[in-house]
């Protein structure tokens, strides 16, 4: 598939590494490929000479056991839609690789971490900027790229970044959505078609004039699980779970 290399071993991956020329992209995944990815994926590739993806489901910032088994693995088709979008490489290391220590060894914020997500998946920041740091010293890219959808993932890592001297530009790329308004999240292939469609609502009520207790009454009423709706400074942020399945979301205001 357009010759692109895919590494388990970091080593090879390192040895890989040190012989490419030019600018080289980075798109950190857990897989279960979507075309949020693949814009991404295709920005990373025009504006580097090389791109490189990272496929690894992360154990440590999952919070729920079940959420972690039932994660969507699509490895075949993330190759396809990898190949299709210019990517030069994919690394996917086992759990082994990637920590050595067994997670003896963690990065951690204490202020906007401890918000949002933070407040409902303890844990789950600390895995998350630990596993993305390890990714930035195995492909030391000169540019990560990051979807929107995640916007507290994505300024964290911007900020880990500043306060770390990692030099790499954290890019942003806007969310990408379905015909619906609907983010688009590899956790929607869990949803049924009728999750789907109800799934709307999310956006629906982000973009509306309503105030943020009414909102949370009018998801309620329609069968979500609110785990907060929240505006803080231009942005109103969302997280509900419907089907058992988590979805977030957020819009400038």
């Amino acid at each position: 598939m357009n010759n692109i290399k895919v590494f388990e071993s970091i080593s090879e991956f390192q040895k890989y590494r040190k012989n490419l020329t030019g600018t080289v992209g980075f798109v950190p995944t857990m897989g279960a490929l979507h075309e949020g990815h693949a814009t991404l994926l295709r920005r990373s590739a025009s504006e580097n000479e090389n791109s490189i993806l990272s496929i690894y489901v992360n154990p440590t910032q999952f919070n729920n056991p079940t959420d972690l088994e039932k994660y969507p693995k699509t490895f075949e088709a993330d190759l396809k839609l990898a190949a299709d979008c210019g990517i030069s490489a994919i690394l996917s290391p086992s759990f082994s690789e990637m920590y050595s220590d067994n997670y003896r060894f963690k990065m951690s914020e204490n202020e906007f971490s401890k918000i949002l997500c933070g407040a409902h998946r303890p844990g789950h920041f600390d895995g998350v900027l630990t596993i993305v740091l390890k990714f930035l010293n195995i492909v030391q890219p000169d540019n990560a790229y990051f979807g929107e959808k995640d916007f507290q993932q994505y300024q964290l890592i911007k900020d880990m970044c500043h306060s770390f001297l990692v030099n790499c530009n954290i890019v942003s790329e806007k969310t990408v959505r379905e015909k619906s308004g609907l983010a688009m999240s590899s956790r929607n292939k869990r949803l049924s078609s009728a999750g789907f469609e109800k799934a709307a609502l999310i956006y629906q009520m982000l973009k509306s004039t309503d105030s943020v207790t009414d909102i949370k009454k009018k998801l309620t009423a329609d069968g979500f699980e609110i785990d907060y709706v929240e505006e803080i400074k231009n942005r109103r942020f969302i997280a509900v779970t419907l089907e058992g399945i988590r979805l977030i979301d957020n819009v400038e205001i």
